[in-house]
């Protein structure tokens, strides 16, 4: 099994600790099983390792990211990287020449695509194993991972399944975009539908294939050269909702996309990090990066972090709308 693991993002999200060069996926705030310091794209490595030992894990990114990935991950760890950003299905085409043309991996290998930052368990990275098989068997061009859904939520697109395949997999009927509450709700109750989690399967050369239509290259050199030629477009555009025979295998565990700080707070193993005092303070959260100490006094649902790039103080709840501000602020300082 070949896994290549997405690691990009602009860090807006969860600024100020985050930017450009240190993206969410790097930042240490979690904890592994003996208290030390993790980041998420630690704990995914790892978690893949102990689920799938024999997998070969390839990393795409981009140039400003190398040296702290491989701070964090080892040396040797296997990096492709893209000339230029652009969107993921570029992205995981690349990669998937990089695999073809630098490390001899056969077009009938089945590849799997992983954003770095999922917080889950153990065993989502084991359905890992499912999905290999129906690509391996030809029961699907595309296969993905669906979860279950805790409640309906705007956050996710959502897949609604039709016939069972094979035990624990169902062919997919079609693929829903992030819809309004009301109407993800009658998704979940009637249709069954699950999250999309963004892992996708897939033959190699059947994204070569597809590549190869949009420009011509014979090997990884020629489409890095050329990069710029590919549609600038997500994969699930330019692939997954194109395939004819997609499938979904569900998982019922623990997943969540910590994509904002109110999610990362519910996953932080203490509400403090950094010179921080604090009093009749309750579900507030504070991160300070700075040599500067900060008091706090009888602050109720905050989040508040500091860093050398700026201070962020907000309401943990309306903290999920902090990404319009930062551009604002980048436009501003530019």
């Amino acid at each position: 099994m070949q896994i290549i693991l997405l690691s990009g993002g602009s860090g807006k999200r969860l600024w100020p600790l985050s930017n450009d060069v240190r993206s969410k996926q790097f930042l240490q705030l979690l904890t592994d099983e003996n208290g030390n310091k993790q980041s998420m794209v630690q704990r995914v490595y790892a978690q893949i390792r102990a689920a799938q030992p024999d997998a070969k894990i390839t990393i795409g990114t981009n140039a400003a990211q190398v040296e702290i990935i491989k701070n964090q991950l080892g040396e040797n760890v296997n990096i492709v990287l893209e000339p230029e950003r652009r969107d993921t299905f570029p992205a995981i085409a690349l990669a998937c020449a990089y695999l073809f043309s630098e490390n001899n991996v056969k077009g009938d290998e089945t590849i799997i695509v992983l954003p770095c930052d999922p917080y889950t368990e153990v065993g989502f990275f084991r359905t890992l194993t499912g999905m290999d098989k129906l690509i391996a068997a030809n029961a699907a061009d595309v296969a993905l991972i669906g979860i279950k859904p805790l409640l309906p939520t705007s956050k996710y697109g959502y897949i609604v399944p039709s016939s069972e395949i094979q035990t624990g997999a169902f062919n997919v009927s079609r693929f829903v975009e992030k819809p309004e509450e009301e109407k993800a709700a009658k998704l979940i109750e009637e249709e069954n539908a699950y999250w999309n989690a963004g892992v996708f399967a897939f033959k190699l050369k059947y994204v070569l294939d597809i590549a190869r239509a949009n420009t011509r290259f014979e090997n990884f050199n020629e489409l890095y050269a050329k990069y710029g030629e590919l549609e600038k477009i997500s994969f699930d555009y330019k692939v997954v909702e194109k395939a004819k025979r997609a499938a979904v295998v569900p998982f019922y565990g623990k997943w969540t996309d910590i994509g904002t700080w109110r999610t990362l707070a519910d996953e932080m193993p203490v509400t403090t990090i950094g010179s921080v005092i604090h009093e009749h303070t309750r579900n507030t959260f504070i991160v300070n990066e700075l040599n500067i100490p900060i008091i706090v006094l009888g602050a109720k649902d905050i989040v508040i972090a500091a860093s050398p790039d700026g201070i962020l103080v907000s309401d943990i709840n309306e903290s999920s709308h902090i990404k319009p501000l930062v551009e604002k602020l980048d436009k501003t300082v530019k």
